[in-house]
C-alpha cells in the first residue's frame, strides 16, 4: 500500500516535538555548556562564546545563566555529563567534538549547537548539512582542502623532505578520510607519508621514538580531542626532536609548536551563540542548516623555528596571520 505524506501534519508533529523557545520577557535562560577538554584548555574558546552572546543581548545572572561541564580530556565522563544537563532541564546544550554525540544520546527533545564537528553527516548527528532535522545543528569544522594545504605548507618550510610523518588517530573515522586526502596530495609535492598511530600518551613516546631513524623532513599532526590534552608533550617531543611540525590550530603554536593553519576555533564558537539566540526566539534546530569554517588561520612560532635551527622563507611569513617572534 503506498503511503500518503501529509507536510503540513509532518511540520505539526515536529513542532510539538521541538517545542520553540521564543523569548520572554524576564525569563533567565538555562545554557547548557559541555566540553570535553580540561577547564584550563578553554582559555579562548568559552570567551569568545560569551562574547558572542553578549553582543546579541545576552548577559550572564541577566537573562542567561551558563551551566558548564567539563570532561578534562575524559570521553567517558560525557553521557553522565549530559544526562547532567538535561536533569537540570536546560534549555539548549552547546558542545563540540565528542561531547556532541553524547547530548544526543541523553536528550532527543532539547536543541543542541554544535560549537564543531568534522563530519555531522556521516557520524549520524544530522541528516544533512542544509536540512538536519531532529534536535542538532551548529557548526562543522571539517574543509577538506585545509588537510593538503598543511602538506603544501611544511614542504615550503623545508623544500628537501622527502618524507612526511602523519600523527593519527586510527579510531577516528575523520583522520582516515584526511589521510586518503594527503595520500592524493603528496605525490605531487615529492613526498612520501610516514602514518604514526596514536591513541594514548604513552603512544605519543613511542611514536616520536620511530622517528629517530630514518628521521622525516617533518610531522604533520591532525586534530584530535586526545591530541589536545596532551598538547604540551607534543610540542616538546617535536621541539626535541628537531621536527618541523605543523598543526591545526593557533593554540599550539602559542605553545610553542612550529605553525598551525586551520579553522578559527574562536570563531566557530563566537558564531555558534548566533545559533543560540535563533532558538531562543523560537527557530526550531531542524530548520537552521549547518554551517561550515568562514575563518582560517595560519601562525608562526619564529622563536621555535630559531630553536631548531629552520629558517622560515619571507614570503611564507608575509602570508602568515599571526607571528610570535
Amino acid at each position: 500500500m503506498k503511503k500518503i505524506f501529509f507536510p503540513a501534519l509532518g511540520a505539526l508533529l515536529l513542532a510539538l516535538t521541538f517545542p520553540a523557545l521564543a523569548q520572554q520577557p524576564g525569563r533567565v535562560y538555562r545554557i547548557g555548556y559541555l566540553s570535553v577538554l580540561p577547564a584550563a584548555q578553554e582559555k579562548t574558546l568559552l570567551p569568545a562564546f560569551q562574547q558572542g552572546l553578549q553582543e546579541l543581548g545576552y548577559l550572564e545572572g541577566k537573562n542567561i545563566v551558563i551551566e558548564q561541564r567539563y570532561a578534562e580530556g575524559k570521553r567517558d565522563r560525557l553521557p553522565a555529563l549530559s544526562a547532567d544537563l538535561v536533569r537540570l532541564k536546560v534549555d539548549i546544550i552547546v558542545t563540540g567534538g565528542a561531547g556532541v554525540p553524547a547530548a544526543k544520546g541523553a536528550t532527543s527533545t532539547i536543541p543542541i549547537v554544535m560549537t564543531y564537528h568534522a563530519n555531522p553527516v556521516a557520524a549520524g548527528l544530522v541528516a544533512s548539512l542544509a536540512q538536519p532535522g531532529g534536535n542538532v545543528t551548529g557548526l562543522s569544522d571539517f574543509h577538506g582542502e585545509l588537510v593538503s594545504k598543511r602538506l603544501e605548507l611544511l614542504k615550503e618550510v623545508v623544500p628537501a623532505a622527502s618524507q612526511v610523518a602523519v600523527l593519527l588517530r586510527p579510531a577516528n573515522s575523520t583522520h582516515l578520510l584526511q589521510l586518503k586526502e594527503l595520500q592524493a596530495a603528496a605525490p605531487a609535492l615529492g613526498v612520501t607519508l610516514l602514518s604514526l598511530d596514536v591513541e594514548g600518551r604513552e603512544d605519543i613516546d613511542r611514536a616520536f621514538s620511530t622517528l629517530r631513524k630514518p628521521r622525516p623532513g617533518g610531522l604533520l599532526v591532525l586534530g584530535a580531542t586526545e591530541f589536545r590534552t596532551h598538547r604540551r608533550r607534543i610540542v616538546d617531543l617535536a621541539a626535541k626532536s628537531r621536527l618541523p611540525t605543523i598543526f591545526t590550530e593557533g593554540e599550539w603554536v602559542d605553545s610553542g609548536g612550529l605553525m598551525s593553519y586551520g579553522t578559527s576555533f574562536p570563531d566557530l564558537y563566537w558564531r555558534a551563540a548566533t545559533y543560540v539566540d535563533k532558538i531562543l526566539k523560537g527557530r526550531k534546530p531542524a530548520d537552521l542548516p549547518v554551517e561550515q569554517p568562514k575563518k582560517f588561520e595560519f601562525v608562526v612560532n619564529l622563536k621555535t623555528a630559531k630553536q631548531i635551527g629552520l629558517t622560515i622563507p619571507p614570503n611564507l611569513l608575509a602570508r602568515a596571520d599571526k607571528v610570535i617572534k
